[in-house]
């Protein structure tokens, strides 16, 4: 059982979600602790001011956390590891989301370890496909790999074994990268191609040459965000083998 985990999974969301911020961006408004105003509001019965938001103590915010997030997704009944994995995507993205993520995951594996993989994938494939991903993506990354990393470490991977899982990420991550650098070059090879041309254009070949000048665009943008993605696992998996003795 992980009951006595929860403060230690707590601290792991408190050094991510930081202190005061309003960023015009992010929907949840004014958020301080990882706690949003709507959710003070809601904690306390009544609508709370933003300087209310920025007072709420530690205290205060690991009650929340601990009552409409752990208690909700069953952080004390899950696995070591697996405690962690569904927690913080249910502080970010919602308990009900954390869970169905949990719920996939153990349809395939009762492994922890496979749990905090898939779950991990999901989570990540859910917030790239969100519009804020442009403004909050590589910060996403770091915490979806931090959160992976160090729950993997917490299920009872060995040091030789998140250096292995480490290995697979940096090659994910040089294949990303070799990816984009196809992607740019075939771009530029046709683009130089057609300026090259001194015969006119018809319709249907600008539109096919349009075409392909945004699908180049799509495919390097999903190679650096796989360039991004597999650099942060990579680090985040090479940081946490690092704590193991």
């Amino acid at each position: 059982m992980a009951s006595a985990n929860y403060r230690a999974c707590l601290g792991f969301v408190l050094k991510y979600e930081g202190g005061y911020v309003d960023h015009p961006k992010d929907p949840g408004g004014a958020t301080n602790h990882g706690v949003t105003i709507g959710t003070l509001s809601s904690w306390r019965g009544r609508p709370v001011s933003k300087q209310e938001v920025k007072n709420l103590t530690i205290e205060e915010a690991a009650k929340i956390y601990r009552k409409r997030y752990w208690d909700a997704v069953g952080g004390d009944i899950l696995p070591t590891g697996v405690d962690l994995v569904v927690f913080d995507p249910a502080v970010n993205s919602g308990p009900a989301r954390a869970r169905a993520w949990y719920a996939k995951a153990v349809a395939k594996s009762d492994i922890p370890r496979e749990i905090v993989k898939a779950v991990s994938a999901t989570r990540m494939a859910f917030v790239r496909s969100l519009k804020t991903w442009g403004t909050f993506g590589k910060g996403w990354a770091r915490r979806i790999a931090a959160c992976e990393a160090l729950s993997l470490r917490m299920t009872g991977l060995s040091k030789g074994e998140l250096e292995r899982e480490a290995e697979k990420a940096a090659r994910r991550e040089k294949e990303s990268q070799a990816g984009g650098g196809a992607a740019a070059g075939g771009g530029a090879a046709g683009g130089g191609a057609a300026a090259a041309t001194s015969e006119p254009w018809a319709w249907w070949e600008i539109a096919l040459a349009v075409g392909a000048g945004a699908l180049v665009i799509v495919a390097i943008a999903y190679f650096a965000h796989r360039f991004y993605i597999n650099r942060a696992r990579k680090d985040a998996l090479r940081g946490e083998a690092a704590n193991v003795d």
